[in-house]
């Protein structure tokens, strides 16, 4: 894997599926100096405190036998809705030239449930994906693990 060189004003990326933290690098390349422009925090409790009943049962139409029927997983759903609306607002980012360069972090659940929702304008402005989790680390170690 090359290193991802981080330029002047390029975003910097870090979430998963609940949290989204959005820096501005406002060092250069060699010495980064990651400034948080935005941070976005999802309510998301767990699936069993989300769903009201035990999943359903199907009959069958010919004989007596009858099926579970898999539960939501509103979890992952609500994961999955906060990381449509993450992409939504890079697309707003790098149309109205908030941003001419991103890079993402992500663990890699997170990163793969992204990446479909990237619009073209995102993929032509992504600088480089690093799938690691470092939502929950300080900006300091967040810097050590980029310029590594």
């Amino acid at each position: 894997m090359s290193a991802i060189r981080i330029g002047n004003r390029y975003w910097v990326v870090v979430c998963d599926g609940r949290k989204a933290l959005i820096f501005e690098n406002a060092g250069d390349a060699d010495l980064l100096n990651l400034i948080t422009k935005e941070t976005r925090v999802a309510e998301n409790p767990s699936t069993h405190a989300q769903g009201a009943e035990r999943p359903g049962r199907v009959h069958q139409s010919v004989g007596a036998e009858r099926s579970a029927v898999e539960q939501t997983d509103w979890h992952d759903q609500a994961e999955r809705a906060f990381l449509r609306d993450l992409a939504t607002r890079l697309d707003h980012a790098v149309v109205s030239g908030e941003t001419k360069a991103i890079v993402l972090v992500a663990p890699p659940r997170a990163m793969g449930a992204l990446r479909p929702d990237l619009s073209p304008a995102v993929n032509a402005a992504l600088k480089g994906e690093i799938t690691k989790d470092y939502v929950g680390q300080p900006v300091s170690e967040i810097e050590k693990h980029l310029r590594a």
